[in-house]
């Protein structure tokens, strides 16, 4: 699951870091857990207009981090995994590619079976 801090995707494109920021934070918070970092996590970005890096990085596993790990240290491996500039982003993921209609049926997240490239896991730099 995720949370959202804005409106709704439909209507926006991947240019709106609202979006596009999400997919990434899915993406990642997938790849974290799979790795067996965490059995669940909340990955939270903040931006601001004009300003390519992210304000923040969040990292919240729930407490459900492994025995030698801390959200500081999931933090730090998502900094040094992944680009989150909002170019890089959509670099990293293809969203110039068009796939979005399928997300108007059974939503965004969550099929991992799906063509969506923010529903495969990616390496980590831990």
């Amino acid at each position: 699951w995720g949370a959202h801090g804005g409106g709704a995707f439909s209507g926006k494109d991947y240019t709106k870091v609202d979006r596009s920021a999400s997919y990434a934070c899915r993406a990642i918070a997938r790849s974290l857990v799979a790795a067996g970092l965490c059995h669940r996590v909340l990955v939270q970005v903040s931006y601001a207009i004009g300003v390519a890096r992210p304000l923040a990085v969040h990292v919240d596993s729930f407490g459900s981090a492994k025995t030698d790990m801390t959200d500081k240290k999931l933090r730090s491996i998502v900094v040094d995994s992944f680009d989150l500039r909002p170019g890089a982003i959509v670099d990293w993921l293809d969203l110039k590619a068009p796939r979005y209609q399928g997300t108007a049926v059974h939503g965004h997240f969550g099929r991992s079976t799906s063509a969506f490239s923010w529903e495969k896991d990616f390496p980590l730099k831990v």
